[in-house]
């Protein structure tokens, strides 16, 4: 007991540069102010909230849930961060919570907090969203999550335990969803923070399938971030989230594209899901000015404005017939498969607003998704476009996709029409 003691002591001391790193950042250029909220729902944890709503939002607004570090609060994390700033352009809400366990650490150990509605901080966390969903007339397919170190950890099992709630979330210097748990009652898991849990895409995938049992709809997109040189949660923990999300979205671990977006950065993505960035020789302080903006734009909030509605109307017209390109790449087990859709607008005009139309090959159902809602599951099937890519510019392509059951019949579709104009088939 006493040396779990003293590793929680010295992680909340290292992770405590944060605050001093946070503190010169500037407040929000605006006349709104950070707000405590209280009496928002279920709460086991007595968690406090905190709320930075701007003086103009979207008509229905997109709702970040941001998630400090240990030994901070939410407060720090609003005057310390670019979030508020960026909802100011945008028109999104901020909620900050803080936690309130010596430490100032969330509970993502106990078997409480890792499984859905099952007491501890998650449940505190989650009635926040709800209560701003249903306060502000939010967008409820436009609510995201993001955090640093302890909030990077929450991050991934908020998006575990609630994926019908978060569209995407953002982990900064995290460790995957279930990795700290622990049976004795203590908060700290050594062997995790160590990085030395190392388990397979499929174990990992497993335990963000136990924290909701039975749950068969779209999974969260997730951007990972990790700094080389971190050594309180220490760089394994960046390939073992990595593991674990591609797994949970049926994808293989073999990235769909590499880049390096600034220098020391590597950046893969494995498909329009999951995107991770590793910088090399950055320590555990990983969240620097300007990454808030990356986060906000991999949500898709930036797509939006103050006084602006977003929406997935699907207008016809935008493009004559055939201005369009469609490559259907299929990745099949079992009784199961991905399918990765890329759309291409090879017209002179935006496509606003879109529908994908084609007829699933017999004995296949779809289970989920991402990028796109699909209706019916079988036969003539239409994927219609989600809030952050309703807009496709000329020359500019989009990755969407689908899980599908199948009876052994892996086929592909042999035909598409993009609102209704036939495209051609890469």
């Amino acid at each position: 007991m006493r040396k779990a003691l003293l590793a929680l002591v010295t992680s909340v001391t290292a992770v405590a540069a944060f605050a001093l790193a946070f503190a010169a950042a500037p407040q929000p250029a605006s006349a709104a102010a950070l707000t405590e909220v209280t009496g928002f729902g279920s709460n086991p944890s007595n968690l406090r909230m905190h709320l930075y709503v701007p003086d103009r939002t979207q008509a229905r607004p997109p709702v970040l849930l941001a998630v400090h570090y240990c030994t901070g609060t939410g407060q720090a994390f609003y005057s310390g961060t670019e979030f508020a700033r960026l909802a100011d352009q945008h028109g999104f809400i901020v909620i900050y919570p803080t936690a309130t366990r010596s430490g100032g650490c969330y509970d993502v150990s106990s078997p409480q907090a890792l499984r859905r509605d099952g007491g501890s901080d998650p449940v505190g966390l989650i009635s926040m969203v709800r209560h701003v969903l249903q306060r502000y007339n939010g967008d409820a397919s436009r609510v995201f999550v993001t955090g640093v170190s302890s909030g990077a950890m929450t991050t991934n099992v908020m998006l575990a335990n609630y994926p019908d709630v978060f569209a995407a979330g953002a982990a900064f210097a995290g460790v995957p969803a279930s990795c700290f748990a622990t049976t004795d009652g203590s908060s700290w898991n050594s062997a995790c923070a160590n990085g030395q849990v190392n388990k397979t895409p499929q174990e990992w995938g497993n335990l963000v399938r136990g924290a909701y049992p039975g749950y068969s709809g779209a999974r969260p997109r997730v951007q990972i971030w990790h700094g080389t040189a971190d050594d309180t949660l220490r760089y394994p923990n960046f390939a073992e989230q990595v593991e674990q999300w591609t797994n949970v979205h049926g994808l293989s671990t073999t990235p769909t594209s590499t880049d390096s977006p600034q220098s020391g950065w590597t950046r893969t993505r494995y498909g329009d899901q999951v995107e991770a960035i590793s910088m090399q020789g950055t320590g555990h302080n990983v969240l620097g000015s300007g990454m808030a903006l990356r986060a906000v734009q991999f949500f898709g909030l930036d797509r939006g404005g103050p006084t602006s509605t977003t929406t997935t109307t699907t207008t016809t017209g935008d493009q004559p017939a055939g201005a369009c390109r469609v490559s259907y790449a299929v990745n099949a087990w079992n009784t199961g498969l991905t399918a990765t859709i890329t759309i291409t607008n090879t017209g002179s005009t935006a496509v606003n607003g879109w529908q994908l139309a084609f007829t699933l090959p017999s004995g296949q159902t779809v289970t989920g998704g991402w990028g796109a809602t699909w209706s019916p599951t079988s036969g003539a099937v239409t994927g219609r476009n989600v809030a952050y890519n309703a807009a496709i510019a000329p020359n500019r392509s989009i990755g969407v996709g689908l899980q599908a059951t199948h009876g052994g019949n892996t086929g592909k579709p042999t035909s598409f029409t993009l609102n209704g104009a036939a495209c051609a088939v890469a």
